[in-house]
This record gives structure tokens, sequence and C-alpha cells, in this order.
């Protein structure tokens, strides 16, 4: 779903412009079951688009499993996942958009500068498994966890492609019983088409950690099938890796599936480790020099501009020549002069004009004086009439003293109907930091310094929750596309005044009403938790207010 690449490259002649209304930005990459895309939302959060490839598209089958997949992972919201945020498995092609990640993938990382260092394939190994534990609680084995699938942001792993895999699975029920998956990668019963479970994901985790420390796959290279019949046949050796890795590797890749480590226990255990051993070289700066400089993002493609309405082009004048000039225009012809007879017509008709305007004007007085007249004689009944009422003072007339006043008249005016109130104007606040030692303001100034605010960021050890005193708080569900009409829903459910951060990503959208009556919407772009409790936990927001909403 989000391309293992550091590079955007440009694109080429058969991308398409925009996929479901996203501006294509560049291209991130390809892979199996399509090309994959950089663009935005329309609030500028930057997004990948996988587009399926037309092969694939065709097959119903596959656009059965491909729906149901998607709707699968549209449940999964954990810490270390690129949340899935919008898909169309019924569009031409179908396509999915997900959270992009800046950061390279474990490949890319390992292949910069080798193997990581002990505290970082620990930090690793534990976000990949809380990941892999939102993964498992919304349905989903990944069935392709390897390192390309996890990228590397600035405050953690994601792992990335979950909920897809089924789908693009076109030879699972083949008779030669080929299945998915990147052979160094699978599990045992994988290799051998068995039936596959969550457990398959762990073993995969093991391997990845495993690459993580030596910079190679654990059971070598070479073509798919002698990869796969190591895996399925020979134990691996473990004693290439560091000491301290040894025992939870080996758990991850045991031969039953039953004998694996969970991935609730390998975040404990991940935990274990790093509080004894975590020294400052283990920390963020370690991090920094994993993941490398976070690339700059391209910016949104702007909408085209509309093209101007076309003007006709002014004619151009048509030379004269000796003919058109005669069609264009003709010097007048002198007339005759005239003769006697001429004269008596032109008389008699200016005699007849002359009686016909007098006999019309006789016609037209005469109507109007039948008028008036008719007029007069109506005034001068109404007032012999006992029934007539008086004029009230200030010459104003009743509506019941007009015989001809109806029920229109009668009937009382409608009052004006109140003009609509205006909507509650929206009051921006991007790029707020909250961490344990300042807080959030929903009235002005929303940056505390001190512990004071409205929000505050409550954290033990990696478990932070977001709390208040004076405002309501609810998690919004859906489609990251917060407004005041949704967080008005979201918080006429059961909001709280502490909420768990445990599921929080970038992306994650909360709404806050104040007891003001002011609602807020506090969208997440960055959250780090580190386990390592000596490191500081913070998050970084973006908030719109709407004052007494």
């Amino acid at each position: 779903m989000n391309s293992a690449t550091e590079v955007f490259e440009p694109l080429r002649a058969d991308d398409p412009p925009t996929v479901a209304g996203y501006r294509i930005a560049a291209r991130l990459g390809s892979g199996g079951m399509g090309h994959v895309y950089l663009s935005h939302t329309q609030g500028g959060r930057p997004v990948a688009i996988k587009v399926v490839r037309p092969e694939l598209a065709e097959d119903p089958a596959f656009r059965r499993r491909f729906r149901r997949e998607v709707e699968a992972a549209r449940r999964v919201r954990g810490a270390y996942t690129a949340e899935l945020i919008d898909a169309d498995a019924d569009g031409t092609p179908p396509w999915l958009a997900t959270l992009y990640v800046p950061g390279p993938s474990l490949s890319q990382a390992v292949a910069r500068r080798g193997p990581l260092p002990v505290p970082a394939v620990l930090w690793l190994t534990a976000g990949v498994a809380e990941a892999l534990q939102a993964i498992h609680d919304a349905g989903i084995v990944h069935r392709d966890l390897k390192p390309s699938n996890v990228l590397l942001a600035a405050d953690g792993p994601r792992v990335i492609d979950f909920g897809i895999s089924l789908a693009s699975d076109t030879t699972v029920h083949t008779a030669t019983g080929a299945t998915i998956g990147t052979p160094q990668y699978m599990s045992p019963e994988q290799a051998s088409a068995g039936e596959v479970t969550a457990a398959a994901d762990v073993f995969a985790l093991g391997q990845t950690a495993a690459f993580a420390a030596l910079g190679e796959p654990l059971y070598g290279t070479g073509p798919s099938a002698t990869v796969l019949y190591r895996i399925v046949h020979s134990a691996p050796d473990l004693s290439r890796l560091p000491q301290e890795l040894r025992p939870l590797i080996a758990r991850c890749l045991a031969t039953d599936p039953q004998e694996r480590a969970t991935p609730a226990e390998i975040v404990a255990w991940c935990r274990t480790q790093l509080g004894e051993d975590a020294d400052a070289d283990g920390g963020p700066a370690l991090w920094r020099e994993v993941t490398g400089p976070e690339p700059a993002v391209p910016e949104p493609v702007p909408e085209p501009e509309p093209e101007p309405a076309s003007v006709p082009a002014p004619r151009a004048p048509v030379p004269l020549s000796p003919h058109t000039m005669n069609q264009v225009w003709q010097p007048p012809r002198p007339t005759a002069p005239e003769g006697p007879e001429q004269r008596r017509r032109r008389r008699r008709r200016n005699a007849l004009l002359a009686v016909a305007s007098v006999a019309t004007a006789a016609m037209l007085l005469g109507t109007l004086w039948t008028v008036f007249d008719q007029a007069a004689d109506g005034l001068r009944d109404r007032a012999k009439s006992p029934t007539a009422e008086k004029t009230p003072a200030g010459g104003a007339r009743s509506a019941s003293s007009d015989p001809t006043s109806g029920a229109a008249e009668s009937a009382p005016k409608p009052s004006p109907s109140p003009p609509a109130s205006a909507p509650p104007k929206a009051f921006p606040y991007p790029s707020l930091r909250l961490d344990e030692e300042n807080s959030i303001g929903i009235k002005e100034p929303v940056e505390r310094a001190t512990r004071a605010g409205d929000l505050r960021l409550n954290c033990e050890r990696v478990s932070c929750t977001l709390e208040s005193d004076t405002s309501v708080i609810a998690l919004l569900s859906g489609e990251p596309h917060g407004s005041l009409d949704s967080c008005r829903t979201a918080l006429g459910g059961k909001p709280t005044r502490s909420l768990p951060l445990a599921s929080a990503a970038g992306g994650s959208e909360f709404c806050v009403k104040h007891q003001s009556g002011d609602i807020a919407l506090l969208v997440l772009t960055l959250k780090s938790t580190p386990l390592m409790k000596e490191l500081p936990s913070f998050l970084m927001a973006d908030m719109t207010v709407w004052r007494a909403a």
C-alpha cells in the first residue's frame, strides 16, 4: 500500500494524472499487484495510492477477495501501521489509499548502512509485533511480512500491505500448491501449502528481525525452491546473531506454529530487554541514523485553472473591390421633380390622414368622459348610503369599510422569518505540540507552557492517554474527514475525559467539546511514545476550533 522508496519518480506517459479525484504528484514504485503513486487529501495530507494491474482487475474472483480484504483492513488502526483511508474495489481499475509514511523501508536502510545495532532491532521488533496485534485483532493474516513491507518512520516502524495479500493470491488453490509470499520470509506451513494462521506472521517477523541484525536473509538466497526446502527441512543457524536476540528469534522460528511466541509476548520481551540494556546510543539519535533524513514530500498538485471562455476573434476587414464597393454603399440617386398630378395626390392623402386623426381623438375623449362620469356616480351613491363608515382619523380607511376587499386583505400578513444564523466560524491552530510538561487550551492562548490547559498528555511507561478536566473527548472513527457535524455526532455518544492513545496513529482524529460550548477537532500528525521511559513522549497535532458551536 505504501511504496518503499526514498526517491519520488516523475510520472510516465502511461501514468494517470488522477485516480478517483486524487491528483497524482509522483510515482512511488511498482509491485506484483500494481503501481503506487503519491497524492494528497483535500486537506493536504500525503497519501499513497495503489492502483491494481489491469490483468488482475479483470478477474472477478480477485475483485471479490480484494473487496473482502479491503473491508477488513479498514478496521485496522494500529500505532505502527499505515492506515487504509480510502478504497474502491469496484473501480476501473480497483485502487486503495493509505497514509504516506515518509521514510525508507527496512531493506533500503540495511542496504544503505548495514545491519542495525541491537537496541534498534529490539525497538523495530516490538513495533512490528504491536502492528501485528492490531492486524490480527481485525481478523487479518498479513501473509507477506518482509523487510520491504516495514517502513522506518521518524517515530518508529510502520507495517504496510496488510489486508491485500490474500486478495493477490491467485494461485493458492491451484494443483501445483503454489502460494503467496516471498520465499526467504515464508513459514514452513506456507512453503508446504498448509494451513496459514496468524503464527505464520510471527515466523516472518523472526526472519525480518534476523535480517535487520545480519544484513541478509537468515535462510540464505538462491532459487526459490532451494530456499523453501531449507525452511521446511532444516533448522536455522542462529550462531551468527547477537547473543541478546537469539532466544526471541528462536521462539519465533519454531517449526510448530503452536510453539511460537505471540505478538504480545514479543512486545513484553523487547520492553524488558530495552529497559535493562538501553543507553544513550539506543535513543532517537540512533534511530535517526537508521532512518536517515526525512525526504521532502512533493507539494500537492494544484487544481487546473479553468479555461477562459473563448472570445470570437474580430473579423478581418474585407478588402473593397469595385464590385464589393457597390454592394456596401451606393450614392443616392437624383429624384425627378413632382408634376401637378403628383402634388394633388399628396395633398389628398395628407387631408385624409388629418381627418382620421381628429376622429380618433374624439372617440378617445368620449370614452374617458364616460369612465369619469360613472366613477362620480358611484362616489355619490356611496356617500348617500346609511351603512357607509366614516374615514378614521388620520385619513386611512379600515379594511372592513371597503366592500371590494377580499380574503387576502382581511387575512393577517405573515411575520417576516428571522434571518438564518451564520454557521460558527472555524479557527485553525496548526502544528501544536503536546507533551507531559505542557498543555493545549481550547480558549486562547491555545499553547500553554504549563499543565493548566484543557488538554493534557499523560503517559505511564509506554501507555499514554489524552486527558481533560474541562472538556469531553471522543475518537472520530471512519475515514479521516472530520467536520463540525461529524464531531457533533461523535460527541453525542459516550464521550470521556480520559481517552487511551494506544491505537492512535498519524491521521487519527479526536473531537473535543469544552464546557463553554466550543467544539474542537484534533488531527494527530505524529505520535512519539518510545518504549524507553527515559525518552520523552509527545504528540504533534493540528487543531480546528468552532467557537460557541
